[in-house]
C-alpha cells in the first residue's frame, strides 16, 4: 500500500494549480441566474433538487420537501474545495453530480413569490466558480414526477476532480479544512443526512466509514 507521504505527494499532482480556478463576478452570477429563469413565470413555485449540503443546510425556506430520484447522474466527490472546505493550497473536496448512474436525494419546493429572494443567494453558493452547470431536469418521486432545477457538474471546468482513487480521496478529505470547516465533517455530515432521510448511498458509506478509521 502506498504511504502516506506518496498518497499526499499523488493527490498534489493530481490538483489543479490554485490559480487555474477562479471566482465568478457578481455579473457573471447575475447572467447566469437569469439565464436558467428564462422561462420562468413570475409567481411559479419552483423544485429544486439536492443531493448534498443542501439536504441538510438548504439555507431557505420551502414549502414541501420530497425523497426523489435524478437519472443519468450519480452522486460523486468530484469537485475541488478552495474555499468552503480547504484552501488554495490545500484543496478539499465536495460532492457534485457526475455523469452516469443515478442519484437519490431530495427535492424543495421553493413559493414563486419566494424565487427573487432565494435565488441570487443560491447562485451565491452553489455557482461561486462556474464549476455546475444549471439544469431543469425530471425528477421521480414517491408523489410522481417533478420538474427541478439540478445543479450538474460541468467536467470541463478546472475544478472537476474525476478519477481520484479511493486512497487519494481520503488522504485529500483528511487534511482539507476551509471556512465552512474541515472537509471530513462536510463527507460525514451529508452521510448522516442521507441516512436520516432514509437514502442509502453505499459507495458514500463505505468511504464514510472509512473516515472514521485510525490512519
Amino acid at each position: 500500500m502506498d504511504s502516506p507521504a506518496s498518497l499526499t505527494a499523488l493527490s498534489s499532482a493530481l490538483e489543479p494549480s490554485p490559480n487555474a480556478i477562479r471566482l465568478w463576478t457578481p455579473e457573471e452570477r447575475l447572467a447566469s441566474m437569469n439565464a436558467t429563469l428564462h422561462h420562468w413565470q413570475p409567481g411559479q413555485d419552483i423544485w429544486i433538487y439536492a443531493y448534498g449540503s443542501l439536504i441538510w443546510r438548504p439555507e431557505f425556506e420551502y414549502l414541501e420537501r420530497r425523497l426523489a430520484t435524478l437519472r443519468g447522474h450519480h452522486r460523486s466527490l468530484c469537485l475541488w474545495s478552495r474555499v468552503n472546505r480547504g484552501t488554495p493550497e490545500v484543496p478539499g473536496l465536495v460532492f457534485g453530480l457526475d455523469r452516469g448512474g443515478a442519484c437519490r436525494g431530495m427535492v424543495f419546493k421553493i413559493a414563486g413569490d419566494s424565487v427573487p429572494d432565494v435565488f441570487p443567494p443560491l447562485w451565491a453558493r452553489e455557482m461561486s466558480t462556474g464549476a455546475y452547470i444549471p439544469r431543469w431536469i425530471h425528477c421521480d418521486t414517491p408523489e410522481g414526477r417533478v420538474q427541478a432545477l439540478a445543479f450538474l457538474m460541468d467536467r470541463r471546468n478546472p475544478g472537476y476532480a474525476g478519477g481520484l482513487q479511493h486512497e487519494h480521496m481520503l488522504a485529500v478529505v483528511r487534511r482539507a479544512h476551509g471556512t465552512n470547516g474541515p472537509c471530513v465533517e462536510y463527507v460525514l455530515e451529508t452521510a448522516s443526512a442521507l441516512r436520516a432521510a432514509g437514502i442509502r448511498d453505499m459507495r458514500l458509506e463505505n468511504f464514510a466509514q472509512h473516515l472514521l478509521q485510525p490512519h
